[in-house]
């Protein structure tokens, strides 16, 4: 499988990633899903608040996923279920569908931590944004495989005109 986006995509997501710093930024990444060609196109980024809280950090240390203590907004994100629903709404009134999730790792490697694949769903891509003292330095895609297990999935970039010719979603904020 492999993801095709465009540099102004990558772009927005670094952006995005840049402006949350020190704390972790979040979004959908919504496009289409062709499992016949074995391809994914991304059609638009929807930019979103990190809605991670203390409460949320209690609920994941309960479950054994963490120490509250030490899960905050600069290592863990979180998209609100409103968020999530709204933009599943608004894709599919376009014909489209949520293909994955992006967030940054301030200070950290665009490597997926173990609470991210914890927290994966099989067939989204994740695109994780490095970002060092504030600037963006790294942009790398994953994909869970059969065993629930991150593998690097390839980045296609398409020139801007070969995105589709759609309205953006709404940035929910």
């Amino acid at each position: 499988m492999a993801l095709t986006l465009t540099q102004a995509h990558i772009e927005r997501v670094q952006a995005h990633a840049e402006q949350a710093y020190p704390h972790e930024g979040c979004g959908l990444l919504v496009g289409l899903f062709d499992a016949v060609a074995d391809q994914k196109t991304l059609v638009d980024v929807v930019l979103l608040d990190n809605a991670w809280t203390a409460d949320v950090a209690d609920n994941l240390a309960e479950s054994g996923q963490g120490n509250s203590a030490t899960m905050t907004k600069a290592r863990r994100y979180c998209i609100d279920p409103k968020d999530l629903f709204e933009t599943q709404r608004q894709a599919r009134e376009k014909g489209l569908t949520i293909i994955g999730v992006y967030h940054s790792h301030p200070d950290a490697e665009a490597v997926p931590s173990e609470c991210d694949r914890n927290l994966a769903w099989s067939s989204y891509s994740y695109i994780i944004a490095s970002v060092r003292n504030g600037v963006a330095v790294d942009l790398q895609n994953w994909q869970l495989d059969s065993s629930h297990q991150f593998q690097p999935e390839p980045l296609k970039i398409a020139p801007a005109s070969a995105a589709k010719d759609r309205m953006p979603l709404v940035v929910l904020k």
